[in-house]
């Protein structure tokens, strides 16, 4: 990996201001890549491989690794917002291939965050109430009123600044390192049971659980490639992405593998596996007295931020769409006094809740996992196609072309692992954003030819 050596012009011409540090864009990354997955998903993976957390854990970071070079090249490439859509319009030159990698990631932002929603429902939630878990009747009205809350500070306006998502970060970062801290503790007691770490699943081959359960592990490294939408305020970002990107996916991973290894010595995988809050198991079996009450709130402030962030996500790109023509002009509308796309809020927020009721967690993580890797694919292709189709004039980041091609076989490998159920609701989202691009086209074309109209009588 080398950065070009062509004249230096990185500072390319923007209206917004080049003030992100790369101090500032690795918190960024770091507060979007260590979120709430880790604190809801580790359950899952203990049913997948028993106490062996961290193997694919370490699967779904080489994979996050190989892609996120894809990005880092890309990114100070083509350092202004958009993302992989904007690459794969760079590459290909083809408004359907645009639209879908959009919709691909406006979708993401949908299942994640009902996946988020169902988790806020759960035991994190239930602890406060002294209660194992929440009942149907009663997880469901919360899912539905965490997200209604949700909505209303989405329409309302949210301008979060970067030093606040430090704060955010920090908070989640706590619970995290406080069951580090905890199950360190457990087993320099002589306590816990470290063989547990090398004990696969009992009832599940161990490469078939490992793979199976990288796609849950994948979800918990998601978030680096929002960082493309932060291009155009990086100061330097030819030397600032590539640090900051690296540098927040190793943090993550070393955050990841000390919560695995942890959590496998103090807690049996099969209590964990039971559990729809599975680090809170820790910090009970850890017998220090830590209230789970106030562990619980860390974890609920984790999945809150990281819900709210990605219907951001969502309602956002459902509005960037809109203003290209690449949906109907309807999700552009924009709620007067407060300029935020209301209408895109709305639509967002309603498809979150619908998604909230069709699957669980796990579920629900999976499809993210499955949208986002198509998304990766793109941008995968796309930076192969750009080495040779588009040279620049000024300094970037430059990977060898053996990096995205791994990163394509290892994507394909990952989709292979998906349940059929995954693949029907990723089909569902492709059958949805078809019809809407349609419609969208069919609506340009008549307001085109009555501009036309107009004109003639003029």
């Amino acid at each position: 990996m080398a950065t070009t050596t062509a004249p230096d012009s990185s500072e390319h011409d923007t209206r917004l201001s080049r003030s992100i540090t790369t101090t500032l864009l690795f918190f960024f990354i770091v507060g979007d890549t260590l979120g709430a997955g880790i604190y809801t998903l580790v359950g899952t993976m203990a049913t997948d491989v028993g106490g062996m957390l961290w193997l694919p854990l370490v699967i779904a970071l080489v994979l996050a690794l190989l892609t996120a070079g894809t990005y880092a090249e890309l990114i100070t490439k083509y350092p202004h917002a958009g993302g992989a859509s904007r690459y794969a319009d760079r590459a290909f030159d083809k408004p359907f291939v645009t639209f879908i990698i959009g919709f691909l990631m406006l979708s993401s932002g949908i299942t994640t965050s009902a996946a988020l929603a169902n988790a806020f429902a759960g035991d994190y939630l239930a602890s406060f109430f002294g209660d194992e878990s929440l009942p149907s009747s009663v997880a469901i009205p919360v899912r539905l009123v965490f997200l209604a809350v949700l909505i209303a500070v989405n329409l309302r306006g949210v301008r979060e600044s970067l030093s606040a998502n430090v704060v955010f970060t920090c908070i989640e970062v706590s619970g995290l390192v406080l069951v580090i801290v905890l199950a360190a503790i457990v087993f320099g007691s002589g306590d816990g049971d470290p063989s547990r770490i090398l004990t696969p699943a009992s009832d599940t081959p161990l490469l078939s659980g490992a793979f199976a359960a990288s796609i849950t592990a994948f979800f918990s490294f998601l978030g680096f490639e929002a960082a493309a939408n932060m291009a155009e305020e990086v100061k330097e970002p030819t030397r600032a992405y590539p640090r900051a990107l690296f540098g927040a996916i190793l943090t993550a991973a070393t955050v990841y593998l000390l919560i695995a290894l942890g959590a496998a010595i103090v807690v049996d995988p099969t209590t964990m596996a039971e559990s729809t809050g599975p680090l809170l198991e820790v910090v009970k079996a850890s017998g220090i007295g830590v209230p789970s009450w106030l562990f619980s709130a860390i974890a609920l402030v984790a999945i809150t931020n990281g819900a709210l962030l990605f219907m951001v996500m969502a309602s956002r790109a459902t509005y960037g769409l809109a203003e290209v023509g690449l949906l109907p002009s309807v999700f552009g509308k924009v709620l007067e006094g407060r300029r935020t796309p209301w209408v895109a809020i709305l639509v967002v927020g309603g498809a979150t809740m619908a998604m909230s009721m069709i699957g669980d967690v796990s579920q629900l993580a999976d499809t993210t996992v499955l949208l986002l890797v198509l998304v990766f694919i793109s941008a995968n292709v796309s930076v192969l196609v750009l080495k040779k189709k588009d040279r620049v004039d000024h300094d970037h980041f430059t990977i060898p072309s053996v990096v995205p091609v791994l990163a394509l076989l290892a994507s394909l490998l990952l989709l292979t692992q998906m349940e059929s159920t995954v693949w029907l609701v990723g089909a569902g989202y492709l059958v949805v954003g078809v019809v809407l691009f349609l419609v969208a086209r069919a609506t340009r074309k008549r307001e085109v030819a009555s501009e036309g109209s107009m004109e003639d009588r003029v």
